[in-house]
């Protein structure tokens, strides 16, 4: 009986403690997209002035916003390791999946989804034109795999944190070549819009290239200088403030810049969460199901399902408004994304922990 306890014991992760922002992350989105709300309706020529800061005349590349993205996402750049690559042909199998349904599956069925529920069923509630926005701003949301929360997901779901690095850093590098094609072409074939390509590709090396470059960068001079254990243990945790700092500030800009959107137009805020969450659901269930069909370990199957479900939704955001300005369709659809994205994804974590014994105990820990 003691071995039994013993065994069972060890099925169960011991109880993940959070910080703060952790904990209350769905708190602090909501809490920041009161603030931005009201920012943008009580001090409308600061927001004003905010948006008018671009690069270029008409480029929609907004500075401020583009500085938040790159302070959030350059740290999590250095914490990815290329080498990891190197070890995923071990344990090839969760990986495969994990693109299947990000590259394969995941913007293609939301260009579907988002036809579907636009273009047919939410008809009557919306104009030809938004129907458009809509559908581009959920395809680019689809097309961008989630790179920062999914640290946060896995160790929820008491992940294995080197192959979600592994996951993480295929999909970085996937998406610097295949995210400008999918959504060009998405997005043309499924609504009346024509995405500049040359945009969409500044987009791409400004939030994805740049601060892939930098993080690589920093990572190699600071660890050949100072150690692996130091640039982990000490210096990464001290980055922690700043980037928790740029998302919240993102947020309220994301919201104050959608305050006349988001107030004027609730039941879309509604209507464009539906579609949003069925694709969500699809992609987890789809690929935490192939997972067990594969014998992947739950301590792989469950960060594969998270990566396969939520979205990057910095870079989203960030391109919507570079294509088709802060005050867009598109650029709503990404927010509404960010609106859904917290307390989904705690759902899907849920799922996956209460279904661990779906999968052998010997495999559960990876």
């Amino acid at each position: 009986m003691d071995a039994i306890a013993a065994i069972h014991q060890q099925s169960i992760p011991a109880e993940k403690k959070l910080n703060m922002f952790e904990r209350y992350l769905t708190v602090w989105v909501g809490l920041c997209m009161l603030a931005g709300i009201f920012l943008g309706k009580s001090a409308p020529n600061l927001i004003q002035a905010l948006r008018g800061m671009e690069f270029g005349q008409n480029s929609h590349v907004n500075f401020p916003m583009a500085l938040l993205i790159w302070l959030m996402i350059t740290p999590m750049m250095m914490k990815v390791d290329f080498r990891a690559v190197a070890k995923v042909g071990q344990r090839p199998q969760g990986l495969l999946v994990t693109l299947f349904v990000n590259w394969v599956v995941k913007p293609f069925s939301m260009a579907l989804l988002a036809w579907v529920f636009f273009r047919v069923i939410f008809s009557l509630w919306m104009t030809s034109g938004e129907a458009d926005q809509y559908i581009a701003g959920t395809i680019i949301l689809a097309a961008a795999p989630c790179t920062a929360m999914v640290f946060v997901w896995s160790y929820l779901t008491d992940g294995d944190p080197a192959y979600t690095l592994v996951q993480v850093s295929v999909n970085d590098l996937i998406m610097l070549i295949l995210f400008a094609p999918i959504v060009g072409l998405l997005v043309s074939g499924a609504s009346a819009l024509t995405v500049p390509f040359t945009v969409l590709l500044y987009s791409v090396v400004g939030f994805i290239v740049v601060p892939l470059l930098l993080g690589v960068l920093i990572r190699h001079r600071l660890i050949a200088r100072h150690g692996k254990k130091w640039f982990e243990e000490t210096l990464l945790p001290r980055f922690a403030p700043i980037t928790i700092a740029a998302l919240l500030i993102t947020l309220i800009l994301i919201f104050a810049f959608q305050a006349e959107n988001i107030l004027g137009k609730p039941l879309h805020v509604l209507l464009i969460a539906i579609p949003i969450l069925f694709q969500v659901y699809f992609n987890a269930s789809l690929a935490y199901g192939l997972m067990k069909w594969l014998h992947v370990p739950h301590a792989v199957a469950a960060p594969g399902a998270l990566i396969g479900a939520s979205n990057f939704f910095e870079l989203a955001v960030a391109t919507a408004i570079a294509l088709f300005g802060p005050e867009s369709g598109a650029a709503l659809a990404t927010v509404v994304g960010v609106l859904v994205e917290v307390p989904v994804m705690l759902s899907v974590c849920h799922v996956c922990n209460r279904t661990r014994h779906w999968f052998p105990v010997s495999e559960s820990r990876g």
